[in-house]
């Protein structure tokens, strides 16, 4: 057990957590790697191993991609009409609702997740979003063009076809259903290659679709590590579509393996470094509490991480001070105790990251305020920390560290600040505290980045889009419009003879 001012306690009990699949699932089966290799996935809250998967690599990914080619081509589910496919994604979303809490443990034991947040909202949530492109599935048609010559001419949507999904190990299941959700509404068929660190929940969810009624191969789940089962469907011939989320590196090369293979369409969700401006009108209480979900969530591991705190000079002090008292009282260790605020970073590599960026703040000349050490005798615990007396050239304030650091920053007038939030290769998100609707109109239409939002953070809806600017990516995840990308445009044309109308 490992706290932030203070010992949580032994007042709780952690489940046993039973892991049931731990092989690759390809055309509607569990299979063993064609190599017959393993790797170990293991338990951030101590660094013990939960189980060894099947370790897929391109040979894998080739079976895989080849039954979903062969789903796709010449089997029922882009043939089915969207009513069809919508009841079947509302079955899958039914068994997600009655495992609901055997996968929020799986993921707790695999990613370091609050237990009780991924019950409440990580896995109902997931559900909400399957249902919502459910209800999208018998929703999507062309249009009848209106030509200037004597033709018929209408639009089909058809789905692009073989979709391949790298996702991150930090929203385990969101991301997952970010990407297959719109997907198999479109009618495509898809291979999910899940993060190495945290591969469970998606080989349950692969358990579920197929009893859920989904045909073999039109989805398929290969664990396995990015330089070969992720570079083997980005360079892929045979997937149409690629989806990546996970670092701007690693998302050049996805773009460069998509280019040099068959040019597949690309849509790519990577970093972030968000701004979160709070202007001298807000209320102090509300804005710290902001600022501290927006930077310490999910202990910093999410891409639209609120993590650039800019203060306005004539509540800064205050802020400082308050904001440090929170941080304080945040409760770090076990996240199956429901006392904890704040659970373990995901792995060892990503535990030595953060501190070392903790280091090279300290370097820099930053301030340190609060936090910056590492806390428990086991697992991968970091103390929420603060800095002040960042400048914006600073590696704290323009890397994405993706872990539970809040650099703190003053500022005097909007259009200072305007220019301080968009100093920074990323576009992802920002969030602004004002009581001035004219502040806050001005703010949302200067900042460039793909959401804005105004009193409040981290507000998802699955009808609002999602997605980045700038080195942040392109392409949206949720709302219609993330369902349009897997979706590609078809003109049929044909000739009108003796029409009175045109």
């Amino acid at each position: 057990m490992a706290a932030a001012n203070g010992s949580t306690g032994k007042g709780f009990e952690v489940p046993k957590v039973e892991v049931r699949f731990t092989k690759l699932f390809i055309d509607g089966q569990f299979v063993d790697a064609v190599s017959g290799k393993t790797f170990e996935t293991r338990d951030p809250r101590t660094g013990e191993v939960i189980a060894n998967i099947s370790e897929g690599d391109k040979a894998d990914v080739d079976l895989a991609v080849k039954a979903a080619r062969e789903a796709f081509d010449n089997g029922p589910w882009p043939r089915m009409s969207g009513y069809e496919r919508g009841r079947i994604l509302h079955k899958f979303a039914d068994l997600i609702e009655e495992h609901v809490e055997e996968l929020a443990m799986l993921d707790t034991v695999d990613a370091g997740k609050l237990f009780a947040v991924g019950r409440a909202h990580d896995i109902p949530g997931a559900a909400h979003l399957l249902r919502y492109y459910a209800g999208a599935a018998d929703k999507i048609h062309g249009e009848t063009l209106k030509m200037a010559q004597r033709m018929h001419g209408y639009t089909l949507k058809e789905p692009v076809g073989v979709v391949g999904h790298i996702v991150p190990w930090n929203y385990p299941t969101t991301m997952f259903f970010f990407k297959v959700s719109p997907a198999l509404a479109a009618g495509c068929a898809v291979v999910v290659k899940p993060a190495e660190q945290t591969p469970l929940s998606a080989l349950f969810y692969a358990h579920l679709a197929k009893k859920a009624g989904l045909p073999d191969g039109v989805l398929n789940v290969v664990p396995g590590f990015g330089p070969t089962a992720g570079a083997a469907v980005a360079a892929h011939m045979d997937v149409d579509k690629l989806s990546f989320t996970g670092s701007t590196e690693v998302g050049r090369l996805v773009m460069k393996a998509a280019a040099e293979s068959n040019l597949k369409s690309v849509s790519l969700e990577l970093g972030g470094k968000s701004p979160v401006i709070v202007f001298d009108d807000a209320d102090i209480d509300m804005a710290v509490s902001l600022a501290n979900f927006a930077a310490y969530t999910n202990k910093g591991e999410i891409c639209v991480a609120g993590t650039r705190i800019y203060v306005q000079e004539g509540i800064y002090d205050a802020f400082v001070k308050k904001a440090a008292e929170v941080a304080r009282k945040s409760v770090v260790g076990d996240p199956f105790n429901p006392r904890v605020n704040q659970g373990p970073q995901v792995d060892k590599d990503q535990y030595e990251k953060v501190l070392k960026y903790i280091d090279i703040g300290k370097r820099e000349g930053a301030t340190l305020v609060t936090g910056g050490k590492a806390c428990g005798d086991k697992g991968y615990y970091i103390e929420p920390t603060i800095f002040t007396d960042v400048k914006d050239d600073m590696a704290i304030a323009q890397d994405e560290i993706f872990g539970p650091v809040m650099a703190l920053m003053k500022f005097k007038t909007m259009e200072e600040v305007i220019q301080k939030a968009n100093n920074t290769r990323y576009g992802l998100a920002a969030g602004i505290v004002t009581k001035n609707i004219d502040i806050a109109n001005t703010m949302s239409r200067s900042i460039r980045a793909g959401s804005i939002w105004i009193n409040c953070y981290f507000a998802f809806d699955p009808d609002a889009p999602f997605g980045g600017y700038k080195m942040s990516g392109f392409g949206k995840d949720m709302g219609m419009d993330g369902l349009e990308k897997y979706l590609q445009t078809k003109t049929v044309v044909t000739p009108l003879h003796n029409t009175p109308w045109l």
